[in-house]
């Protein structure tokens, strides 16, 4: 059985570089009726917090991408891991080292002194007719596994392709701290291998890290997973996303009045394609998913596809969850809907109109109060006379029986005659007098929509 899996670490937000492998990852999962896991790598207990947990949560809840298993923690592994390490150090594939820091820092200044590459000198990995050094006193050492000495890490990477690093580049990596607590990568290991993880779909920057995980999973006997690294998402200048400059949360992105189906949708195509299929759902994206057809190369974050995408979607979804979407953007604003039309209504009319959430609130606005016009909108579209025409025109939609756009508009035609004038003359000037922008949809909707005494309400105070 197919098993993937999603292993963020909780030290900031949820990243959408995170969010592209968690797709990808649940998508292979889904189209091969496997089983998607997802794991909280908390190692790093510094810098771990629980509220990058609960960040973490919520964003994969937000976005949709529902786990079969999890989500698991690897502090709740410790046991686990620290009987690992016993069972490596009884075979001889790893070891205890006695380095201060100080000494370590000497070390890297003395090979880059010489122009070398800095690593470990492994002066006290264990070596038939080597004489080890005595250990200090009151000094708890590290471990560190036992790296082969000679030979290539070679593995056929699922979007990468063939991938070969020679051991000669690798050091004794430390696995387990001074404290006790074991580190990423000897997690990672041990967690991939009771997980029965069988593929492993991460990014890119993990690629040094793998020939040290697979030549774990060789000495503990191990089957290895296939491994897939998906190139880097670079922001609109090709430069790597950073918090500083660019939107790299989920919550950006609902903030944004982005839609999850429109977010996924969009980091979908970042290095992935299916001819020229933009527009898709989820469903869709399962059943076309393939890793051989994942780029190796990096994509770039274009904003704009985003809108234009998220803008389909909103027209695709229920307007019943846009409104709900809508609504607490309009209490922040100061709006009471109460008495007001229908949001799911006001939402149907003005979807197509809009590219976000946030846009849709910006418009619904004048649905619910009369916003005051511009001093540009009021010199254009209410000269000298306007007000009285609209005060008559006031007088006909007053005499109304039945309250509709169809009513309405039956109105424009014979007063726009018998006041000798064009219909934008009658559109424009109504639509500033009762919405304050002259920038809305078709004006006889829109009246119907705020109410016939609203309208007349605000045609007679305006």
């Amino acid at each position: 059985m197919i098993r993937t899996r999603f292993a963020p670490s909780p030290t900031g937000f949820l990243h959408i570089g995170g969010v592209r492998t968690a797709l990808f990852s649940w998508a292979y999962a889904r189209k091969n009726n496997g089983v998607f896991v997802l794991r909280i790598e908390d190692t790093d207990l510094e810098r771990s917090t629980p509220e990058s947990v609960k960040a973490i949560l919520d964003g994969m809840q937000w976005v949709g991408l529902d786990h079969d298993e999890g989500p698991f923690y690897q502090t709740q592994r410790f046991d686990r891991y620290k009987d690992v390490i016993a069972q490596l150090l009884e075979s001889g594939h790893a070891y205890h080292c006695y380095c201060s820091k100080e000494e370590l820092e000497a070390l890297r200044a003395d090979q880059e002194a010489r122009g070398e590459k800095p690593r470990y000198d492994r002066r006290w990995r264990p070596e038939a007719g080597k004489t080890l050094p005595t250990p200090p006193a009151g000094v708890t050492p590290v471990v560190r596994f036992r790296t082969p000495l000679e030979g290539v890490v070679a593995w056929d990477d699922a979007v990468k392709g063939r991938i070969e690093i020679s051991n000669e580049e690798l050091d004794d990596l430390i696995i387990a701290r001074t404290d006790g607590s074991p580190t990423y990568n000897f997690c990672v290991v041990v967690d991939d291998w009771d997980m029965q993880i069988t593929h492993v779909i991460r990014g890119d920057d993990h690629v040094n890290n793998t020939p040290r995980q697979i030549n774990i999973l060789k000495v503990l006997g191990a089957p290895l997973p296939v491994y897939g690294h998906l190139p880097m998402i670079l922001n609109a200048d090709g430069q790597k996303m950073s918090k500083r400059r660019d939107a790299v949360s989920v919550v950006d992105y609902a903030g944004q009045g982005i839609l999850p189906e429109a977010l996924l949708n969009y980091l979908a195509r970042l290095g992935w394609g299916h001819g020229d299929d933009e527009f898709f759902d989820m469903a869709q994206f399962i059943e076309w998913f393939d890793l051989a057809a994942v780029s190796a190369s990096a994509s770039r974050f274009d904003h704009e596809k985003l809108l234009w995408l998220n803008a389909r979607h909103m027209k695709a979804a229920d307007p019943a969850r846009l409104a709900g979407l809508l609504l607490p953007r309009l209490v922040a604003a100061g709006i009471d809907v109460a008495g007001g039309p229908d949001l799911s209504e006001v939402v149907t009319l003005l979807r197509e109109r809009v590219q976000d959430i946030n846009a849709l609130a910006v418009e619904a606005d004048y649905f619910y109060r009369r916003r005051e016009p511009s001093a540009e909108e009021v010199a254009k579209h209410l000269p000298e006379g306007t007000r009285e025409r609209m005060s008559r025109f006031a007088e006909r939609l007053a005499a109304l029986e039945v309250w509709s756009a169809e009513a309405i508009h039956d109105l424009f035609k014979p007063f726009c005659s018998d006041e000798g004038i064009k219909m934008g003359q009658l559109g424009m000037p109504l639509r500033v007098l009762v919405c304050g922008t002259s920038q809305t949809p078709s004006v006889d909707a829109v009246l119907a929509l705020i109410g016939k005494d609203e309208v007349l309400r605000r045609l007679n105070e305006a």
